[in-house]
């Protein structure tokens, strides 16, 4: 009987592995696309009577023709009198919407920005959180260094790597994996440390 209820369970469970991440996947899926579509309906009801389309193909048109836009403004921006028209057009806009550049700074975080994004430029690092006689260590990313000598380091939460802690650290007791990437790094933290062996032998490749 004890048997039977083993290899019941580890079926179940088995089962409910391949199925939850297809089944939450489709989930999301569906709600990222309602919530587009919602945001380009009137574009869509604006295409539908005019080229006399299925409305799913006009949302489609609608969609590719919005990343063709970002594509040919990301063009345009890259240019000199792109970058200018850019700033006085963010400055413009900061003056009369003080909301904009708190927005503005968390999408460039987490798109990427070269310019601002600490997941895009920092370091991986181990860090004696404790200090120096302390023989644990916490794994984060930097953010800044001071010039009084200390590291600003965030360190991620997991299984949520989009929330944590900033610390500022003498850099002493900061350790660089140099080895390593900032992706392979909150893959471990999603993951709840597993894979933090091999994340920490990066230095040694």
């Amino acid at each position: 009987m004890e048997k039977i209820n083993s290899f019941v369970r580890k079926s179940l469970i088995g089962g409910m592995l391949v199925v939850l991440p297809i089944a939450i996947f489709f989930i999301v899926f569906r709600w990222l696309f309602f919530l587009v579509t919602d945001l380009i309906q009137p574009l869509t009801d604006w295409l539908v009577p005019r080229l006399q389309l299925p409305e799913l193909v006009a949302d489609g048109i609608v969609v590719v023709l919005l990343v063709l836009a970002c594509f040919l403004i990301g063009t345009l921006v890259s240019t000199g009198i792109g970058k200018w028209l850019h700033l006085r057009f963010d400055g413009y806009l900061t003056r009369l919407a003080p909301g904009y550049r708190i927005i503005k700074e968390i999408i460039g975080q987490f798109m990427g920005d070269p310019e601002s994004s600490p997941f895009s430029k920092g370091e991986v690092v181990r860090v004696r959180l404790f200090g120096a006689q302390s023989p644990t260590t916490v794994t984060a990313i930097t953010t800044s260094r001071n010039s009084d000598g200390t590291m600003t380091i965030f360190m991620p939460t997991g299984p949520n790597p989009t929330s944590g802690n900033i610390y500022h650290v003498p850099e002493e007791l900061v350790e660089v994996i140099h080895g390593a990437t900032v992706e392979s790094m909150m893959r471990s933290i999603i993951a709840c440390g597993a894979g933090s062996d091999k994340l920490f032998q990066s230095k040694a490749g």
